[in-house]
């Protein structure tokens, strides 16, 4: 009987430790992309030594990237599961000339997640992960603002996906969506929703849904309307970021998930429910 018992026991273990293997080899670890730098910008990993950032490169989760402060600089990533993701080429869609936007006839967004970091910014790239779980790709992506703004067009997720911006001051939980944030917590949102969970000079914590079309700014703790110009300013930056796989050519336009997940300032999510 004691035999049994032990043999059992190790029946046990090695289950376990096959089941440990196969979440491991099921998940993995994605990265950034450098698809354009225009202007000086810089990474470091790991907290060692600034290195030159240059198009083309990858950048792995623990990166810090900085960009210059010369007026128009930025660095545009692509954000995928994989090293083996392919390169993708410059967005030339049918949004229009550089010159205006489409107004009301815009149309969101392509499927990949795209992250442009403006003039005089510092960006963690803190976590890029992924997890066939068999059923659905469930994806983990936390990135830390510390300086600067960014803006960011972000792919239709599951309900299980993950994707947040963490601020000094706060988080920004994204799903589906068009968005412009900066340390500030100043936001603006051109298609899906963002909840901003921010504390305020106060010391309070406010939580926000911010959706389409809105823009919020804590200073004054007011979601208002965003005007034409800054509609038609930010449909002109998904034109100039957004990008295509250049096998196709062809950009994938997806609905934006209108899901609103509550989340923590401190804590991240917790369920469902810009200036410098």
């Amino acid at each position: 009987m004691k035999n049994i018992r032990v043999a059992f026991r190790t029946l046990i273990a090695c289950g376990l430790a096959l089941a440990l293997v196969s979440v491991a080899q099921a998940q993995s670890q994605g990265v950034a992309k450098v698809i354009r730098v225009k202007g000086s910008a810089r990474y470091a990993v790991g907290g060692g030594s600034w290195e030159p950032l240059k198009a083309n490169m990858i950048v792995k989760p623990g990166s810090v990237i900085q960009t210059g402060v010369e007026k128009g600089s930025f660095v545009d990533l692509l954000l995928t599961d994989s090293e083996n993701a392919p390169i993708p080429a410059l967005y030339t869609g049918p949004r229009g000339s550089a010159g205006g936007g489409s107004g009301g006839a815009y149309k969101p967004t392509a499927e990949q997640n795209v992250v442009r970091l403006y003039e005089n910014t510092l960006l963690g790239v803190d976590k890029l992960s992924s997890m066939q779980t068999g059923a659905e790709l469930v994806t983990d992506t936390q990135l830390d603002l510390k300086a600067g703004k960014i803006f960011g067009s972000v792919k239709k997720m599951n309900a299980a996906s993950k994707y947040e911006v963490k601020l000094p001051n706060g988080v920004a939980g994204i799903r589906g969506t068009t968005f412009e944030i900066s340390t500030a917590g100043v936001l603006s949102v051109l298609d899906g929703q963002v909840v901003l969970a921010i504390v305020g000079k106060d010391g309070v914590v406010r939580t926000k849904v911010i959706s389409a079309g809105q823009s919020y700014d804590p200073a004054v703790d007011v979601i208002s309307a965003l005007p034409q110009s800054e509609i038609i300013r930010l449909e002109n930056t998904v034109n100039g970021v957004q990008v295509t796989v250049r096998d196709t050519g062809v950009p994938i336009h997806v609905s934006p998930d209108t899901t609103i997940y509550f989340v923590s300032p401190t804590g991240g999510s917790s369920g469902s429910g810009g200036g410098q």
